[in-house]
């Protein structure tokens, strides 16, 4: 069985698990985009492809420390060691840990690096659907007057001009993706209008 084949069959399938903004589609969407930058900064690609495959298996455990238990996952994984040695799955390790995109601190590494920017997918209304679909788990029964406060406050707190949110290599698809969900976030009806045509896509 090839590196490719074990990840194909026996990793991505489990974020099938996982709720909408995180199944299978995301793993392979930060996959592509971990292994274009990998090639872009000189790094190595098959690293960065298990590191972007392992990033959120975490979540089976929970969601807050869900980068940490991932980290673990991907230790724990003796089949990893036919491809790769134990510096390497320590490198990876970090760069699965440095992901989250509420860490303070820089990613260790160009590995983290590299998936915490694949990772950030800032497209605007595939995240206020996702910011939406999240609010609708917690308060499922709220009406939506407050599910967009909740969702913009969060947009503000993240995504906003000095929210928490780091690209740590500005790619030109991040780059790009922030600049228009900011000046969404600035036209408050705007933000209004897009949110209640996909809360009611969502409810529907």
């Amino acid at each position: 069985m090839t590196l490719q084949e074990y990840i194909e069959n026996e990793i991505l399938p489990r974020y099938e698990a996982f709720d909408a903004g995180h199944r299978r589609d995301h793993a392979e969407s930060v996959i592509r985009e971990s292994r274009k930058l990998a090639r872009e900064h000189g790094a190595d690609e098959r690293m960065a492809y298990v590191i972007a495959a392992y990033h959120d298996l975490g979540l089976a455990v929970d969601r807050e420390f869900h980068h940490i238990h991932s980290g673990e996952m991907l230790m724990a994984d003796v089949r990893l060691r036919e491809w790769f040695t134990e510096a390497q799955l320590s490198v990876m390790r970090d760069a699965v840990e440095d992901h989250r995109a509420s860490g303070k601190r820089p990613p260790r590494t160009i590995y983290g690096a590299i998936v915490a920017e694949a990772d950030r997918q800032i497209d605007p209304e595939t995240i206020l659907r996702r910011t939406l679909q999240f609010g609708l788990r917690q308060s499922p029964d709220a009406d939506f007057e407050w599910h967009f406060v909740r969702a913009y406050d969060h947009m503000l707190e993240k995504y906003a001009e000095g929210g928490y949110l780091h690209l740590w290599l500005n790619s030109e698809r991040n780059v790009q993706g922030l600049a228009a969900l900011r000046a969404i976030i600035g036209d408050k009806p705007r933000m209004r209008e897009m949110c209640e045509r996909i809360f009611r896509e969502l409810k529907s």
